[in-house]
This record gives C-alpha cells, sequence and structure tokens, in this order.
C-alpha cells in the first residue's frame, strides 16, 4: 500500500488509498513549550493532547499547539521555517519526528513506498534544500519506510490536472515558500521556489498591525475573505494588501523564469493554485484578475483552486507512489507471463 506526505512548514498531511477512498490523516507543524506539573500532564494525556515532556517543560505539539499559545498569549514555535528544516530552532529535529510519526504511522509492510513533497531551491534566496530532503529521507526510512521525494509543484499537477493530461501550471502557496511547476505531458518544464508564503504575510500583518504572528493567523484561518471590502487599518485589511503584494510577487517571477524556447507555441494552459495560503474564498479569483495583466509566454485557459487545498500536494504524493507500485506490478506480472 504506497502513500504520500505533505511536509509543510505549517502542515504535514498523509494520504493513503483505503478502497475506493483516500484518507488523510494531518497535524499542524508546530509546538508550544508550557511549564511541567504533574496535573498539567495529567490533564493533557487524558484529553489525548500530543505532547512530550523534556526536563522541567512540557512540549504540546501539532493542532493543540495554536490554541495553548492563544490561551497562554505564547508564540508557537515550529520545526521548519521557510520551506524547510528550521537551523534557529533547537527542537526542529525531535519535534518533527514525532509529528511524522503521529501523522503517516507504520508501514503495512516493510519498505512501503511513501513518495514526500520537497521544495525547490528558492530563486531568491541562498536557502538550499539538500540538508532538508536528505532528513526527511531519513527519518521516513526509520520509520520503516521506503522514501522518495517529489517535487511540491509537480505533486500540484498530479493531483489536480489528470484530466489536462498532466498539462498545466501547478502553484502551491504553502507556509513557508511558494513553490511553482509548469509541465508538459506530466514533465517538468519548469519548477522553482520563492521564499515567501503564507508566513511572511502574516509577519508583515503581524508589524503592521501590533498583533502577534499567531493572532493574525488564527484570523486569516477563521472567516478572512479576499473580497477588498474590508476597511482599512485593521488585521484583514493589512492582510489583503499582504495577500495582493505576494501575487505580484510570485507572477513577476513566473514571467521572469519561464523559457520561451521550453513552451510549444500557442500552448493554452490551465492554471491550478492550492495550499493553505490559497484557502481563503476570492483567491483565485484575485490571482486570475492579476494573470490577465502579465506578461508570459504562454496563454491561461482558466484559473481553479483546489477543492481541498490542505490536501492537494500530500495526494498528488500518493499518486506519483500508487503510479509506481502499479508499474513495478505490471512489470513483474510481464515477467512471470514470460518465464
Amino acid at each position: 500500500m504506497a502513500r504520500g506526505i505533505d511536509v509543510g512548514t505549517m502542515n504535514i498531511v498523509s494520504a493513503k488509498q483505503d478502497d475506493s477512498e483516500t484518507v488523510f490523516v494531518s497535524q499542524r507543524n508546530s509546538f508550544v513549550e508550557i511549564e511541567y506539573s504533574d496535573m498539567a500532564e495529567r490533564m493533557l494525556s487524558r484529553s489525548d493532547v500530543l505532547h512530550i515532556r523534556k526536563d522541567d517543560n512540557v512540549y504540546v505539539v501539532g493542532d493543540d499547539a495554536l490554541n495553548f499559545a492563544n490561551i497562554f498569549n505564547e508564540e508557537t514555535r515550529r520545526p521548519m521555517k521557510h520551506g524547510i528544516l528550521s537551523s534557529e530552532e533547537k527542537s526542529a529535529i525531535p519535534m518533527i519526528k514525532l509529528i511524522l510519526e503521529q501523522v503517516i504511522g507504520e508501514p503495512d509492510r516493510p519498505n512501503e513506498r511513501v513518495y514526500f513533497s520537497t521544495p525547490a531551491d528558492p530563486i531568491d534566496s541562498d536557502l538550499s534544500t539538500l540538508y532538508h530532503q536528505k532528513t526527511l529521507e531519513s527519518f521516513l526510512g526509520d520509520i520503516g519506510y521506503d522514501p522518495e521525494p517529489i517535487n511540491e509543484g509537480m505533486a500540484v499537477i498530479y493531483s489536480e490536472l489528470a484530466d489536462h493530461n498532466f498539462t498545466g501550471l501547478g502553484i502551491s502557496f504553502g507556509a513557508g515558500m511558494t513553490n511553482v511547476c509548469l509541465s508538459y505531458y506530466a514533465v517538468p518544464v519548469m519548477t522553482f521556489s520563492v521564499a515567501r508564503g503564507g508566513d511572511w504575510i502574516d509577519e508583515q500583518t503581524a508589524t503592521a498591525t501590533g498583533e502577534t504572528v499567531d493572532k493574525v493567523t488564527s484570523i486569516k484561518e477563521e472567516d478572512f475573505r479576499l473580497d477588498f471590502t474590508t476597511d482599512a487599518g485593521g488585521v484583514e485589511g493589512a492582510l489583503s494588501i499582504y495577500y495582493d503584494n505576494l501575487l505580484d510577487y510570485v507572477i513577476e517571477n513566473v514571467a521572469r523564469e519561464v523559457n520561451e524556447e521550453d513552451v510549444e507555441e500557442g500552448l493554452d494552459v490551465p492554471v491550478v493554485v492550492t495550499g493553505g495560503t490559497a484557502s481563503p474564498p476570492g483567491f483565485e479569483k484575485l490571482f486570475e484578475d492579476r494573470l490577465e495583466n502579465a506578461d508570459i509566454p504562454f496563454s491561461i485557459s482558466d484559473v481553479r483552486k483546489a477543492n481541498e487545498p490542505l490536501y492537494s500536494v500530500a495526494r498528488g504524493a500518493l499518486v506519483a507512489s500508487r503510479t509506481e507500485e502499479d508499474d513495478a506490478a505490471e512489470a513483474q506480472a510481464a515477467t512471470e507471463a514470460e518465464d
């Protein structure tokens, strides 16, 4: 049974096939530190809150971390930053290992295949994704899987553009990075990332309004809409401004990175946007409006948002994993038939 996993800065999501249904498991990729007490640990255990104890502290991990952070007016901490493992967070390794184990679970058989998402090296930063990729391979191997990386943008293509022969522009708006892939019949023509995403929006908004980053994140995830009807001056008004700026920035870099020689003349492709940062209502309409004035060497047939933006990359990783598994089974059957 093959699996896929999206290792994102904000959320880690796994996908596996259960008969005709795709089953997803997710946890927020964050934690908060609280002071240890016997009572606190008993209450956390009784409430099934994911946590671990280390010395005189208890770390609340995953989905409950943001709630605890808001209650205690603390900032959550992240194992990842800018789409890769954080070099600034000393607890990054044990925390992300715990979250990975909770999300993906044990394999159904030894060396079960799993494709995991990895970002492209950003074109606007000196960050390298190699250490991040190899470390995740090691973690997943330790759990008992046979891991294989898949570019995050390509995973979007696999997930959302089967009806277009895996041809189109897939863009994953994550928390730490935005990943872009232009694919032609499942062959990537262009892949890149920029080191801006949802975290950049939240940080800029928090600075502009004086709110905490976690408070801004909560407002954005609850009922925020990109309809530009919100009065300027508040958190939602600032969020709209920085969303608009991020989309312009991504489009500028798409126009800069596309090589006209690699694009078939008259190419007309769909654009699919996904990722947690693409979740607010109105996102795809705003992006479509911005694309209309962009100077890019191919035509856009339509802009669509994945039905389940949070699950799209994990689903695409699962598609890649299952395709490889099916190909291997067909090859083995052909060999046995020849014998």
